[in-house]
């Protein structure tokens, strides 16, 4: 019998001549079915490579604690013997999705460093990852500070997160129709004076302000003096009402504060409650204000109050535009975060800030985050596209056709769109199928979970269409997912992993080796939060 199997490949003889077995047969077959000869040639070419990947298997193995899917609690288990920046990375949402301004790795070298002091940065973390970054640098402030490798911020322009570049709101324009249950806007931002420049896949930072009516409600429940100065978490001086407004977050009630209100009340079980929320078990969404009106009773200064409070971090936004299509502008597609708990309305800071908080041509805080880990076109123009992004995950994607149009790429793209009905929320749906009318969108599959007795969602679109998926991965396609990583990304990636396995031909083993390979070759790649 032929051997597919080289030599150096780590398998046994059992499991040599098994797959020794499996490529005969699909060579032998009698059907000239192309998507399982490529298949079998694809997974054959991915084990014969297994020994010149040793390196690159090395280098992951490095940071066993670097799967998202991993709990915290494991994570650091894993990094339990390792230096005090690699227990920084592990602390960390592992999904390398820059929102941090870092990656992973370099946000935790940076921090052990201490060329960055703002420990909340990783916002897909939320408080677990907090209390741990946390705890981690009080153990370790007796320790000489680590070595940052030269890892440096993933921006090299002159206006950065820390220098943003003050633009003007040009469009803030509703994307649903009357009757939506969402309100997401289509913002359009002027670049103008600026040495700002961003590829597509590139995220644009707004620095928001918090609303001033939160801001004042927590001042008259301090009782206090709103010019008064104090100094904020980003290292200003300020009067309390504009440290509120700009520099302070209000969102997430910091440990520090509930301990300080905790030791300023008498109350039994108002202290319980702050304890509760310490330790993460009220539901999502309670605030700093929430905290105060719980500690009813609690005398603290503004100075006190401010210095427990953590800094009020940029919102990343997947730009929506070719910078070769719009020149010096910068589009985005916001959702407007707004709902009503415990008798209050609750607000996004950064979305409703775009959505009704400032007006055409007033002033926005604003850098540019350069996209990590190939999340752009191909770059060869006749390579396909497959992108799935519902909701406001179609921003990206946005950008991407209109940099195909302008090049005049040959290359076919393919959309899966989702949203809740087709009436109202079928946002850019003039652009996108225009597109499609002219060629430039090859395929438009889209999904409203609404409209139906069934509720459909894109993976189901993608299981429709499973057997032409598996054709045009099997032609090179990329494949790009933008949009939430713990339901719809997670989701569309064990669909795809069916389809692997059902039109593929390949096992489940074989399947996520393949997957592995694409996301290896930068073939499958997700902007994922």
């Amino acid at each position: 019998m032929s051997s597919f199997i080289p030599d150096t490949a780590p398998f046994n003889d059992e499991q040599r001549a098994w797959l020794n077995g499996f490529f005969s047969g699909l060579m032998g077959l009698q059907t000239t079915d192309q998507s399982f000869m490529a298949a079998g040639e694809a997974l054959a070419q991915s084990l014969t490579e297994a020994t010149a990947d040793k390196a690159t298997a090395d280098e992951s193995s490095d940071f066993p604690w670097h799967d998202a899917a991993l709990p915290i609690a494991d994570r650091m288990q894993l990094a339990a013997d390792q230096p005090v920046q690699r227990k920084l990375m592990a602390a960390m949402a592992q999904l390398d999705c820059g929102t941090c301004g870092y990656l992973c790795k370099s946000y935790g070298e940076a921090i052990a460093s201490g060329e960055e002091p703002n420990l909340t940065l990783c916002s897909p973390g939320g408080k677990e990852t907090k209390q741990m970054i946390k705890k981690i640098v009080s153990e370790s402030s007796q320790s000489a500070p680590a070595k940052s490798n030269g890892s440096t911020k993933l921006t090299d322009s002159s206006y950065t997160r820390k220098n943003p570049f003050t633009a003007k709101l040009l469009v803030s324009r509703p994307l649903n129709g009357e009757g939506s249950a969402k309100d997401t806007r289509h913002v359009v931002i002027d670049l103008t004076g600026s040495d700002l420049k961003y590829e597509v896949g590139d995220a644009l930072g707004i620095c928001p302000r918090n609303c001033d009516e939160l801001a004042s409600a927590i001042i008259r429940r301090l009782a206090a003096d709103s010019q008064i100065k104090v100094h904020t978490p980003l290292g200003s001086s300020k009067s309390l009402a504009d440290a509120l407004s700009e520099d302070c977050c209000l969102k997430d009630p910091s440990d520090e504060l509930l301990e300080l209100l905790m030791g300023r009340i008498s109350s039994d079980e108002h202290r319980q409650k702050l304890a509760t929320m310490r330790d993460g078990g009220i539901a999502e969404g309670f605030d700093v204000l929430d905290a105060l009106d719980i500690a009813v009773g609690a005398t603290i200064t503004a100075t006190e109050f401010v210095e427990t409070l953590s800094p009020l971090n940029p919102r990343l936004y997947s730009i929506a535009s070719s910078m070769r299509h719009v020149g010096d502008q910068v589009h985005l597609t916001v959702g407007r975060v707004a709902y009503e708990s415990r008798g209050r309305l609750r607000k996004g800071v950064a979305s409703t800030m775009l959505a009704e908080r400032i007006q055409p041509n007033e002033s926005i805080r604003v850098f540019v985050q350069p996209n990590h880990g190939g999340f752009t076109v191909p770059g060869d123009p006749n390579t396909p596209m497959i992108m799935v992004g519902p909701g406001t995950g179609i921003a990206p994607f946005i950008a991407f056709l209109q940099e195909r149009d302008v090049s005049a790429s040959p290359g076919e793209n393919w959309l899966f769109f989702g949203e809740q009905r087709e009436d109202t929320d079928f946002l850019y749906q003039h652009e996108l199928l225009a597109w499609r009318q002219r060629g430039l969108l090859t395929r438009l599959d889209t999904a409203f979970s609404r409209d139906g007795e069934k509720k459909v969602y894109v993976q189901d679109r993608m299981r429709e269409h499973g057997s032409e998926l598996w054709r045009w991965l099997n032609r090179g396609s990329h494949f790009y997912v933008c949009g939430d990583a713990s339901r719809m990304a997670a989701d569309v990636e064990k669909t795809l992993l069916e389809i692997l396995s059902i039109h593929g031909g390949l096992r489940p083993e074989y399947a996520t080796q393949y997957l592995q390979r694409m996301s290896k070759d930068k073939r499958y790649v997700r902007d994922v939060y």
